[in-house]
């Protein structure tokens, strides 16, 4: 069994990391504007990103990408997120975000929506969150009634992130509330400019972030924009849900590795009371719990990502791995804010930001406790 990385994504790893050190963190306090990146700034990433040939890296190769593995994004992610350079969301270095969702799309449905996405002429946003269904998503309120060759939808989405800048949303609705999670609901493609489709209030976070809620009043959509067939929606956001908790996870391995790098740093040069603070057990017991979560979360994400590139089902994995990792970050981000004392509460370094952002990741795309709940609910039906 080889615990170790393939020697492609070593050097991967090895030259991201220089990248990261010398071209991102010395800037890294001056590239966004609020929790957007500055134009300037997104030219100069996407360029080095093509430079360093990471540009469209997780796009099959099919639609014009380098189809990279799962393993080869969790490495690039993983090293993106040492540093605040980037917004902590939508802050992509290798190209657009396009969810798997829209690769089910039919031929002419792809031209109107993946194609633009791909070349950065559209944006999309992702609509499952309500005000009633967060973690629950069977208990989705919002409908689509089928009305001849239209699709009818009514009902709130909350928390969505990107929508004042989206044009067209991925939808979940359902179908046949009854059925709930287990084939009642379904995906579809609504542009954001639908007759009916209103954005109405806006949430002011504590990360910065400023998501929405919208509001579909009878709107209508073509049948043609149904994704997969009816009732199949949840597995296909499942999907997209599944690599994104091995985003969490590799973020998190990025957060905790720079708050370790900050945190050693700053114990070796203050000293308090005659002694640098390494020299305190307090402080090397921090320092060492911080490690070695570190490394078993490694171990997990990387093993996750592993599973999922081989095609094999790694949702138990991906589970763990995301409560695990997303966990630890927080963990590592609070000992590293202690460490360094009021200084880490001010904007001049950048853990009170990592803090921020892991603290939220402990309740998006899956708060730890359902995390919790479907990995015992897998280990009871595994074991005994």
């Amino acid at each position: 069994m080889d615990f170790e990385l393939p020697e492609e994504l070593r050097l991967l790893k090895e030259t991201l990391r220089r990248y990261v050190d010398t071209e991102m963190i010395p800037i890294e306090k001056g590239t966004c504007d609020g929790v957007k990146l500055k134009p300037e700034y997104r030219e100069r990433f996407d360029a080095d990103s093509k430079r360093l040939g990471l540009w469209l890296m997780d796009v099959p190769e099919e639609f014009g990408g380098q189809g990279m593995g799962v393993l080869a994004t969790v490495v690039v992610t993983e090293q993106m997120a040492r540093t605040i350079a980037l917004p902590a969301r939508g802050g992509y270095f290798t190209g657009p975000n396009v969810r798997s969702i829209l690769y089910e799309l039919d031929d002419e449905m792809k031209e109107f929506y993946l194609y633009p996405v791909i070349r950065g002429e559209k944006h999309a946003c992702f609509g499952q969150t309500e005000p009633d269904a967060g973690s629950d998503p069977g208990s989705m309120r919002t409908t689509a009634v089928r009305d001849g060759d239209d699709y009818v939808i009514n009902g709130v989405k909350r928390f969505i992130t990107g929508a004042g800048e989206a044009d067209f949303i991925q939808l979940m609705a359902a179908t046949d509330r009854s059925k709930g999670s287990r084939g009642g609901i379904s995906c579809f493609i609504v542009d954001m400019d639908t007759p009916g489709v209103k954005l109405t209030a806006q949430y002011e976070t504590m990360m910065g972030d400023k998501p929405w809620e919208i509001v579909f009043d009878n709107v209508r959509v073509p049948a043609s924009h149904r994704v997969g067939g009816e009732g199949e929606g949840f597995k296909l956001g499942q999907r997209w849900l599944g690599a994104g908790r091995l985003r969490h996870g590799a973020r998190a391995l990025g957060v905790a590795e720079r708050c370790i790098e900050m945190m050693t740093s700053y114990a070796k040069q203050r000293v308090t009371f005659g002694k640098p603070l390494a020299d305190r057990q307090a402080i090397q017991w921090m320092i060492a719990d911080s490690f070695v979560e570190l490394h078993a979360a490694r171990l997990m994400v990387y093993h996750a990502a592993a599973k999922a590139e081989s095609g094999v089902d790694f949702r138990q994995e991906a589970y763990m791995a995301k409560y695990y990792a997303d966990e630890m970050a927080f963990r590592v981000a609070d000992r590293c804010l202690q460490v360094h004392g009021g200084i880490g509460l001010t904007t001049d370094l950048p853990i009170e930001r990592m803090w921020r952002q892991q603290r939220s990741f402990r309740i998006t795309e899956g708060a730890s406790e359902v995390m919790k709940m479907v990995i015992a609910r897998g280990v009871l039906r595994d074991y005994g």
